[in-house]
């Protein structure tokens, strides 16, 4: 597969609809066609220290942001029927359909599929004892700011995209 587009959300809290910043990527045919990058600001603007300790994002960079609701008709487009990739998908999905939710957003209406790839499981599968992205874009030669939304989903779709040529030397 080819042709995907990859997702990363950075939170403000430990609330999976906190979204304070979210990065897209879609590849066609093996390129990387656009790439999508939003501050985003959470509801409340309320952020936990622990995660802004992780991302650098705080209050004060997203005041003036959009919010989700405002975000989406940007996004939109972006996500509607793509084979989706994310290096965790299952926290990426949630936040997507949870962040949706909070804000009276038809998930189905993206028509995703139920689970997207997730190239850390891929990585595992492959042989890869440890699958953190930093260890696998490090790994793999991949360049990556990590917990920038943006970078996190590049490396996310240059890592689905580099799966089958793994060295060997890699895996002992």
């Amino acid at each position: 597969m080819n042709t995907f587009t990859t997702i990363d959300f950075e939170l403000a809290t430990s609330d999976y609809t906190s979204v304070c910043a979210v990065g897209v990527v879609n590849v066609v045919d093996g390129q990387i066609s656009n790439e999508f990058y939003s501050l985003v600001r959470p509801p409340q603007n309320k952020y936990m220290w622990q995660t802004t300790r992780v991302h650098g994002i705080k209050a004060k960079d997203t005041a003036g942001a959009p919010s989700f609701l405002d975000l989406y008709p940007s996004l939109e487009p972006l996500l509607t029927r793509q084979f989706m990739v994310a290096h965790n998908e299952s926290f990426d999905r949630a936040v997507l359909q949870r962040t949706m939710s909070l804000y009276n957003l038809d998930y189905k209406k993206l028509k995703l599929p139920e689970t997207w790839a997730c190239t850390s499981n891929i990585y595992r599968e492959k042989g890869f004892v440890k699958t953190k992205l930093s260890i696998c874009c490090e790994l793999m030669g991949i360049p990556l700011e990590h917990h920038d939304a943006l970078s996190d989903a590049r490396a996310s779709a240059l890592l689905f995209l580099k799966q089958d040529f793994i060295p060997p030397a890699l895996l002992l």
